[in-house]
């Protein structure tokens, strides 16, 4: 799939160019269109947000892909980058910062100067949807995006899911149907092509303010992950 670069000075509410490797939907994407009339409401109540599909953050060329939902209204579609801006960041990005996955100082603007170090960051769905939940059929339509995704990361060992929703896009998106591999947080499935898929209860502050997802789970999934990788990686010559 070619690059999609935002366009236009009538679309200049988007601020952030996406980068190089751009596997998302054009800025007026109109291939959900509930998905499409709320970002036209947010555009036009907001102009100087992003508001537009936002694009994934990392490399091509990273080992780890974490997967969340959706962008949040006041966080990514905001900001233009994912989990950026929003009270789910604090966790995911102090999280890599932690285990090495990440180099800076995380701050709720897309300008903080944090860098991801052989991970990457995407959404299951692109677009803010209405009161952060997408239709089942929005996150069909959206998996097209996902599946180029995961075709163009060549180095992919594993996927970090954030939530039920995110780890049946995977699947979906790896052509395995959702239903066959339960969501379990904690869990680590090795899918047929040997791609690892990790589950996690998804960093939202309901989960983190409710006790369902603490620190330390979190902690415990990304290190998990983290030793496969190594567990995996090829002898030195």
């Amino acid at each position: 799939m070619t690059a999609v670069q935002h366009a236009s000075a009538d679309r200049s509410a988007a601020k952030t160019t996406p980068p190089d490797d751009f596997l998302g939907p054009p800025a007026d994407c109109a291939l959900c269109p509930r998905l499409a009339a709320y970002r036209a409401e947010n555009r036009a109540a907001n102009p100087d947000w992003f508001n537009a599909p936002v694009p994934s953050f990392g490399t091509i060329d990273a080992r780890l892909l974490i997967v969340g939902m959706a962008p949040g209204v006041r966080g990514a579609n905001r900001t233009g980058r994912p989990f950026t801006g929003d009270h789910a960041g604090m966790l995911l990005y102090d999280t890599l910062l932690r285990f090495g996955l990440a180099r800076g100082r995380y701050v709720p603007e897309p300008d903080n100067g944090v860098v991801l170090k052989d991970c990457r960051i995407a959404n299951a769905v692109r677009c803010v949807p209405p009161a952060n939940l997408p239709e089942p059929r929005e996150v069909t339509t959206c998996n097209r995006f996902l599946t180029a995704e995961l075709q163009a990361m060549g180095r992919l060992r594993a996927v970090l899911a954030l939530g039920v929703l995110a780890h049946a896009a995977v699947l979906r998106a790896c052509g395995i149907p959702p239903t066959r591999i339960r969501f379990r947080h904690g869990d680590i499935h090795s899918l047929p092509d040997g791609l690892l898929l990790a589950d996690s209860y998804h960093v939202s502050r309901y989960n983190t303010n409710t006790g369902r997802l603490t620190e330390a789970m979190f902690h415990s999934v990304v290190e998990t992950i983290l030793r496969r990788l190594d567990d995996d990686a090829p002898e030195p010559p």
